[in-house]
This record gives structure tokens, C-alpha cells and sequence, in this order.
């Protein structure tokens, strides 16, 4: 049926000088930096098109709002008390699934196509706008592919359902689902980064394993297996544990739902492991080799997600600034307003294009281009990840009042910004990363070396920049230093790909304010930048 428009002619007043409603939106077509990017990257622009124009639409939009709104329900018994241990989910959040499985989401980078893990990175950052916490199980199932490769029977009976691109949330064992995802459950209370410190015990049986433990943080709980880790007799094992089994329900009992502050939609849970059957994966005792593939993978949707977060949070700031008007002037038209845009401009596209730079090291095929992308990536996250709340934040105060209403996206963006930095290793963890992969792989730094010297000769405040840098360090800084060593790597790394692969205007601004120390403490405090042209590159979403 046609849509007829809410009624402006009130009896009290006539509503004006408010933005209209967004509609459909083509998130592909309408972010050009998003194009630029993608295409430095080698994403294939033609899935990218298909999937931006479908997930931007007023309908993908309102399940969004939905999922988020209706929260996952915990269903541990039936009423007769025999246990479920199940999540309920409102039917948004399973339609907001599907269209991602089916857009090949978990699938692309294993299906073989040239720039997948690019083009795949692209749609975390897409699917980032609409509804950030369907992506938790699609992340999870996308990375633990590579992690199953420690394991041929495993691998052949479980990748070809979690690349299916089919999507089946029904209590049912793998062998009768098109389609399979998984999650991952590796924190317990007493360690929380520490893995090692994990207590849970895995005992054989037959060709399989009983695991019993506590899992402190247990991520996407309804997915078809779960990877986790468990103490044998030789040391920390990795396991993965069907949900569902052959007539029964495996012993995987959730004890809760975590209450999160955001990240609503997606079910986070504590769950027990009483006597539920495992097969183990990898070698007994190596644990943490196995299943760090799978963190290695996820970390790169951490860094993408917060770009998806930025745009979304300024797309709605540019839109609702493009149709108000304020003491006689609209609102981007005024030069403190295009400022503050022009500002936050600078870290959202450094931060999609640093992404998007590390996921095409993620296609490459070389031992030097997997060491860069172990240390590319952790940069990437860190960097990302502290700018978005404040990106996100300040969108919000844009906005003013309505910013801070339920009624706009800002609040649900702003309690999701803190997360990606959390998850998949905080900011200590991965600073220490960065500073373990410098020590350890001499290909990444060697690596990483190319890469700031690619955009040499160009900027003066680049080349002053990096100069400063390496005589600040000229060896690998102690541990307290390691957060100033790696967002200062990170911000040149940055720079170095906005040279490289965006206009002039944002590499010359990003070099003025991030590294020649134009810009004060403040979003907005900035100088010796084209804010027009800066501000021009978010307009087109909405």
C-alpha cells in the first residue's frame, strides 16, 4: 500500500523546520568514500552495490530498530522444568540475518573471489549502520573457518554449512540444516584475557570429549557450535561443541543473559558446560594456536565495525544539519557547524580507509602479507576504536536535544561505540600485540616500514611526522610507552593510505590537523582545512 505522510498541520501549530523523514537509502551509492576505498582495496564493487541498496532501506532500517528494541529472551525450561537452554529472538533480528548470510557475508572469503576478505570487511561496515549486533554471529561464523582447518573431518562436515550462504535458526543438528553459524566461548571469571588461567576440563570419550566448566562470556549462545577452550591433561585444547546433537540437546546449560549496555540484539550469555560433548580441534595442549585464527579474523571485523558506527553517527548529524535552519542560516552552512563536520570527516574516512587497507592484506597470499596483517590489523582496531565514542558522541551534541532521544539512532550508536575496542582484546592487549608481532614476525615491521615510506615526499608534515616518530622510538618502546607507540603508528599508517588513495583535500587536512598539530583538543578546533569539500564527501546517504 502507498505510504501517506504524517500530518503537518497540527491545532495548535504547523510542524516546520524539521528533516524529513530519511526513507530508503543506497549506502553504497551514496558514500563516495566508501567507493574510493573499497575499490584501493579490491572489493568487488558490484556485491557491494547489491547488498548497500538492499541493507539501506527503510524496511531493513525498522528491523534494525526492532531487533535492537525487542532484546533476546533466555528460555532455560519448559513447563514441565526438563531444560531448554535456549534464546529467543524477535523475528527482526532473524530477517536482518538472513540477509546478510545470504549476501555472503560469513561466505565471501572463502568462496575463492578476488578482494573477499575486502569485499567482506565492506559489508561488516555496511551491516555496522543498520544493526550492529546481528554482525556478532556472522563475524564469529566468517572467522572460525580458518580455524577448523586444523581438523579435516571437522572441517569437511562443518564449512560447507557455515559458507551455505543459507541461514536457519531452527533447534536442529548440523546434519539437518542448510545452513550453519558459530559462536565462540572462551572468557572465564578467574582469567578474563588470560586464557591460560582457564579452569573448564575436557575428559576423552571414545573419539570425543565431555567438557564440564563455567564460561564467563559466552558470544552469539544460539549458534549451531560453539568454539571454546578446555584444559586436558597436556595443557589448553580447543574444542568445538555442536549445540545440537542426534535426538538430544547437548549439555551446553545457559545460566543467563548478559544485561550489556548495548549491543542489544545480539545474545551475549553465561553458560555451563555440564558434561557436554566436544571434538577436539588441533593438537591437544595447543589451544591458543588454533583458535588465535579465529581471533585474527575476528579482530579485523573490530576494526571495521567502529568506521560503520562513525558514518552512521554523521550521516545522521549531516542530514539533520542539511535541513534545519538556525538564526536565519541552515545549519551546514554555518562555518562552526562545517568545522565540527568537517573534523569528524577526517577520522571516519582514516578509519575506513585504514580498514579497508588492512582487509586487502587479509587477500594476500604471502607469508609477508600475513605477518603485516597480524600487525596492520591490530592497529587498525586500536586506533579506530578510541575515536569512535567521541565521533559518536559529538554527532550526537550536533543534533542537540534529539540526539539524545530514542527516537533518533545516536543512543543506540552511542552505547554500541565503546564495544569493538573491548572485544577480541582491549586496548592493552592490543598494544602488547602489536609490540609481540614487531619482535617476533621481522616481516611485518619490514612490512610495515614499505608502507609509511610509500607516502613519502609528498607532505611535509607527513615526512616531519614519521621523522619525529622514529626518533621518539628508535627501538620498541617499554610496556607503559606502548599506547603512545601505537597510536602514533597507527595515525601514520593512516595518513599514509589517505595520501595514497584520497583526495587531496582529506590527505592534506588529516597531515594538518593529526600530524602538524593544527587542531585542538576538541572536535571542531581544527584549522587550515577545506571544510566544504571535507563536509561534501558525507553527504549523498541520506
Amino acid at each position: 500500500m502507498p505510504h501517506l505522510p504524517p500530518r503537518t498541520r497540527l491545532a495548535t501549530h504547523e510542524v516546520g523546520n524539521q528533516p524529513p523523514t530519511p526513507g530508503d537509502l543506497d549506502l553504497w551509492a551514496g558514500d563516495s568514500p566508501l567507493r574510493d576505498h573499497a575499490a584501493a582495496a579490491g572489493a568487488d564493487g558490484e556485491t557491494l552495490a547489491r547488498f548497500g541498496a538492499r541493507i539501506g532501506t527503510e524496511e531493513m532500517r525498522t528491523a534494525g530498530r526492532e531487533a535492537n528494541r525487542q532484546r533476546p529472551e533466555a528460555v532455560l525450561f519448559d513447563a514441565g522444568g526438563r531444560r531448554l537452554d535456549e534464546v529467543r529472538f524477535h523475528p527482526a533480528y532473524h530477517q536482518l540475518l538472513g540477509e546478510g548470510i545470504k549476501a555472503g557475508y560469513a561466505a565471501l572469503p572463502w568462496e575463492g573471489a578476488k578482494g573477499g576478505h575486502a569485499t567482506h570487511a565492506a559489508m561488516v561496515y555496511l551491516m555496522s549502520q543498520v544493526e550492529p549486533g546481528v554482525c556478532c554471529p556472522m563475524t564469529m561464523t566468517y572467522a572460525s573457518v580458518p580455524a577448523l582447518r586444523a581438523d579435516e573431518r571437522l572441517f569437511g562436515e562443518w564449512v560447507p554449512k557455515l559458507t551455505a550462504r543459507a541461514y536457519d535458526g531452527a533447534v536442529l543438528p548440523l546434519a539437518h540444516k542448510p545452513g550453519a553459524t558459530m559462536g565462540m566461548a572462551m572468557t572465564e571469571k578467574q582469567g578474563g584475557s588470560d586464557v591460560r588461567a582457564n579452569t573448564t576440563r575436557a575428559e576423552a570419550d571414545g573419539d570425543a570429549y565431555r567438557l564440564t566448566g563455567h564460561k564467563w562470556f559466552c558470544s552469539a549462545p544460539m549458534s549451531d557450535g560453539l568454539l571454546t577452550l578446555a584444559q586436558t591433561d597436556t595443557g589448553l585444547t580447543c574444542f568445538l561443541v555442536p549445540r545440537w546433537l542426534e535426538g538430544e540437546r547437548n549439555a551446553v546449560q545457559i545460566q543467563r543473559l548478559k544485561d550489556k549496555l548495548g549491543n542489544r540484539a545480539n545474545a551475549s550469555a553465561e553458560i555451563e558446560f555440564a558434561g557436554a560433548l566436544a571434538h577436539r580441534l588441533g593438537e591437544e595442549g595447543a589451544g591458543i594456536r588454533t583458535i588465535i585464527e579465529m581471533v585474527h579474523h575476528t579482530r579485523l571485523d573490530t576494526a571495521m565495525a567502529p568506521a560503520g558506527l562513525m558514518r552512521a553517527a554523521l550521516g545522521h548529524a549531516h542530514h539533520w544539519a542539511s535541513h534545519r535552519t538556525t538564526f536565519q542560516k541552515q545549519l551546514t552552512d554555518q562555518p562552526l557547524m562545517q568545522s565540527v563536520l568537517a573534523d569528524l570527516a577526517l577520522d571516519w574516512e582514516g578509519t575506513l580507509a585504514l580498514g579497508l587497507h588492512v582487509a586487502h592484506t587479509f587477500d594476500g597470499k604471502s607469508e609477508g602479507d600475513r605477518a603485516y596483517a597480524r600487525l596492520a590489523v591490530a592497529l587498525a582496531k586500536y586506533l579506530g576504536n578510541k575515536l569512535c565514542p567521541g565521533l559518536v558522541y559529538e554527532a550526537m551534541e550536533a543534533i542537540g536535544g534529539m540526539g539524545y532521544v530514542e527516537d533518533t539512532p545516536l543512543p543506540l550508536l552511542y552505547r554500541e561505540a565503546p564495544l569493538n575496542s573491548i572485544w577480541e582484546g582491549s586496548g592493552n592487549v592490543i598494544c602488547l600485540d602489536i609490540l609481540r608481532t614487531l619482535r617476533r614476525e621481522p616481516l611485518a615491521g619490514e612490512r610495515l616500514s614499505t608502507e609509511l615510506g610509500a607516502a613519502s615526499g609528498q607532505y611535509r608534515g607527513y615526512d616531519a611526522a614519521l621523522k619525529a616518530h622514529m626518533e621518539r622510538f628508535p627501538k620498541l618502546p617499554e610496556e607503559g610507552a606502548a599506547r603512545w607507540y601505537a597510536e602514533s603508528l597507527a595515525t601514520l599508517l593512516t595518513a599514509s593510505v589517505l595520501i595514497r588513495h584520497a583526495p587531496a583535500e582529506v590527505a592534506e587536512g588529516y597531515v594538518a590537523t593529526r600530524l602538524a598539530g593544527q587542531r585542538g583538543r576538541t572536535a571542531g578546533a581544527i584549522q587550515a582545512v577545506d571544510c566544504a569539500a571535507l563536509v561534501g564527501r558525507i553527504g549523498g546517504a541520506m
